[in-house]
């Protein structure tokens, strides 16, 4: 490992503990930064009410943390934005977001989409799948960008259990992002839940990132991260144990070479290899092949759409 990041990994990666709840609200009442809290859901009405519950029970009821909290709808075909609704979020459907722009499937879409519908100075992700969900997650990554003018993205980390066994989630991360991460931004290196969907940054950071539309959204957030403001602007904290619905194996390889491909657009920015992706399923005559496309677009900076910048002045 390098230097540098043993010498991140001593400075710059912490435990929700180790700020207090009481030093992060004086840190936020001091500076006068809001909170925004973003939840991209797609047919998560079993997880995404209870998320919402938590979060306005323990940081806007009991104190005065998160500003607002809005889900946005990429699609649902279930009860999701009414649940997300009753349990006192704002839901906004992906495609009534910049309507000027047709919205395509993914994650990363959502992500970006959300600038546009949320108003805090601080902009924190969490994915709409977790269970058992604690405002730990929200705090934790929230409180070193209140307490730190220094840093500007802070990802969550945590044990992952598969099945019941300890650390045995993540396997995208182990088999495609963490080789790539070491072998090409060994700087990046240190990051215990580099896919981790949830983090938190300033949004005079996340306006000037472009956006991978699907599930590259994570990687080169944090490759692009590290080229505008540097190692020591990135942070991690301990946030405890992750649970959520995990994906099978077909949707895991779909996952990974979009993935991939977000890393190879960054290594080149030229030639891409085929962005399509070839599984296999036994049916009634053997295996049959079936093809899927890699996302290969991406959204431009936040800061290069007239709507932004029109609404930043009003």
């Amino acid at each position: 490992m390098l230097e540098e990041v043993e010498r991140w990994l001593a400075t710059r990666s912490w435990s929700v503990t180790d700020r207090p709840l009481h030093r992060v609200l004086a840190a936020k009442r001091a500076s006068h930064q809001t909170v925004s809290v973003v939840l991209p859901a797609l047919n998560e009405e079993e997880t995404v009410g209870e998320i919402v519950a938590v979060i306005r029970h323990d940081l806007m009821h009991q104190v005065p943390l998160v500003d607002e909290i809005v889900v946005v709808d990429s699609g649902s075909t279930d009860r999701t934005s009414e649940v997300a609704a009753a349990a006192g979020a704002r839901v906004v459907h992906r495609d009534d977001i910049l309507p000027r722009i047709p919205a395509v499937p993914g994650k990363g879409e959502v992500l970006w989409r959300s600038l546009l519908v949320t108003t805090g100075d601080i902009v924190c992700f969490v994915d709409a799948d977790l269970r058992e969900f604690s405002s730990d997650f929200v705090t934790g990554i929230v409180g070193p960008l209140l307490t730190d003018p220094d840093v500007d993205l802070v990802k969550a980390m945590y044990d992952r259990p598969l099945r019941g066994a300890a650390g045995q989630g993540g396997r995208v991360t182990e088999l495609m992002a963490r080789p790539l991460l070491n072998m090409h931004w060994p700087q990046l290196a240190g990051f215990v839940q580099p896919l981790g969907g949830e983090y938190a940054a300033r949004r005079a950071l996340l306006e000037q990132l472009p956006f991978p539309v699907g599930y590259g959204v994570e990687l080169g957030m944090l490759v692009d991260a590290l080229h505008l403001v540097g190692l020591d602007a990135l942070a991690q904290v301990d946030v405890g144990v992750r649970k959520h619905r995990h994906q099978d194996g077909q949707a895991l390889g779909r996952m990974a070479a979009a993935i991939y491909r977000t890393a190879q657009l960054r290594l080149a920015r030229g030639h891409l290899v085929r962005p399509a992706l070839t599984q296999f399923e036994r049916g009634a005559d053997g295996f049959e092949p079936r093809t899927y496309s890699v996302d290969t677009e991406e959204r431009p900076p936040m800061t290069q759409i007239a709507e932004y910048a029109t609404r930043r002045v009003a």
